[in-house]
């Protein structure tokens, strides 16, 4: 990995694709498509993109059922330990609303309520992710959305994986699709024949479904828009050079744009980890991918201090950070960026992906400045509400209709007045 000493101008940020005129222009001509010809259009990119004539886009029953009596035991009982995990984690951000009642009878409140539909992208291609099923659907099912609805591409077979639809299964989802990319992105913004349009559309994918989740933005809510994997590791001469170079793989394999950043004050450990890497690298099975990411997005710095580390780390914001280094959870304290912390040497950062608990749905691309996990909160809405009696109007109608006009809106103020004639006509 390429060494260089730390410099207060780090960065990783990164626009999507680098906003490709080109692919945008497609995207844009895909979501036209589908919003034209509905199933017809998914049907035509399936067997162009993907490879395979499809019937139909819904997984039926007996599909699920085959794909659960062929998974292994061993790993359905894995992932639905791991469902267990992530709900109990999320269970906790439920909330309940308020109301503020004053002496008058008047009240404000505030009331939370789920949202109608929600629609999970898993990606296909090259992997399969399960693990993304459960990390969508758990915060929507606690939040408790009324309609779930998971969207992903299928394989050569014209079928799901089996991994993604054993976890579909162990969470109760019946509404399965098969369509990938910006099309499944605009099917579930817009509707087809065979899809109800949703109101949220969240989960990772590529570049196109990044893409396409901005387009439909507004029309539809999304979770964020989610750029490639990004590791951040924070370490002193305490650390294992082997677990450090593992760890940077780890988010390596995900993407040839992935980004895998060391931050040490050792020179020592940044030596053995770059040799470390390069060892890993030879008997990685997504060597083609990780090693890309590491030769175009990976980096080891070197600071003088672990407080130069730590202001590197909240410049970066990445959407993951490990910190393997003596007093780790007190230096985590000084975190302020990043989308998930991991903290110690037994806290590698997949313990998250799969199960902690935590959603390993992140910000990436420094966004952790101002955004956070995929999370029961993605799935609510606050509804304010207002309740005034005629004792609060008449102490506050005269204050109000005096604000109105200092902004120069007549009617506002009159609408506020408008009960006085009637109070002072016994009406």
């Amino acid at each position: 990995m390429k060494q260089m000493q730390l410099t207060s101008d780090i960065s990783i940020r990164r626009t999507v694709a680098e906003d490709n005129a080109e692919q945008l222009a497609a995207v844009k001509e895909i979501i036209r498509n589908v919003r034209l010809n509905g199933d017809a259009a998914l049907l035509e990119y399936t067997e162009k993109w993907d490879g395979v004539k499809l019937e139909t886009i819904r997984v039926e029953p007996y599909e699920m059922k085959e794909a659960v009596d062929r998974f292994d035991p061993q790993l359905l009982q894995d992932l639905s330990e791991a469902a267990g995990n992530i709900r109990d984690y999320h269970e906790n951000q439920k909330q309940q609303g308020y109301k503020n009642i004053k002496d008058d009878g008047s009240y404000v409140a505030q009331r939370v309520t789920a949202i109608g539909s929600a629609g999970l992208y898993v990606p296909g291609g090259t992997a399969a992710y399960p693990s993304s099923v459960l990390m969508n659907v758990i915060p929507a099912q606690v939040a408790g959305v009324g309609r779930i609805v998971l969207i992903s591409p299928p394989g050569k077979d014209g079928k799901l994986s089996d991994g993604v639809l054993a976890a579909a299964h162990i969470l109760g989802i019946e509404e399965v699709y098969k369509a990938g990319g910006a099309q499944a992105i605009a099917a579930l913004a817009y509707g087809t024949e065979s899809i109800q349009a949703v109101d949220k559309i969240t989960g990772p994918g590529n570049v196109f479904v990044a893409l396409a989740k901005r387009e439909v933005f507004g029309d539809v809510a999304i979770d964020m828009i989610a750029g490639p994997s990004e590791i951040t590791i924070i370490a002193d001469d305490t650390a294992f050079a082997d677990e450090v170079a593992a760890d940077l793989l780890s988010q390596a394999e995900h993407d040839p744009m992935a980004t895998a950043v060391l931050l040490t004050t050792s020179q020592r450990l940044a030596d053995a980890v770059s040799l470390e890497v390069e060892r890993q690298l030879k008997t990685l099975p997504r060597q083609a991918i990780a090693g890309k990411a590491i030769r175009d997005y990976g980096m080891i710095y070197i600071g003088k201090t672990m407080d130069d580390l730590i202001d590197a780390a909240n410049e970066l914001a990445p959407e993951h950070l490990e910190i393997m280094a003596a007093d780790a959870e007190a230096l985590s304290e000084k975190i302020q960026n990043a989308g998930a912390i991991f903290i110690g040497r037994y806290s590698s950062e997949p313990i998250g992906d799969y199960f902690a608990g935590t959603n390993h749905v992140l910000p990436t691309n420094s966004t952790a400045r101002f955004s956070s996990a995929l999370s029961v909160y993605d799935f609510v809405k606050r509804t304010s509400v207002v309740y005034y009696s005629e004792q609060a109007w008449q102490q506050n109608e005269a204050k109000i209709a005096r604000l109105a006009r200092l902004e120069g809106l007549e009617g506002h103020a009159r609408a506020v007045e408008s009960r006085a004639w009637k109070k002072e006509n016994g009406r």
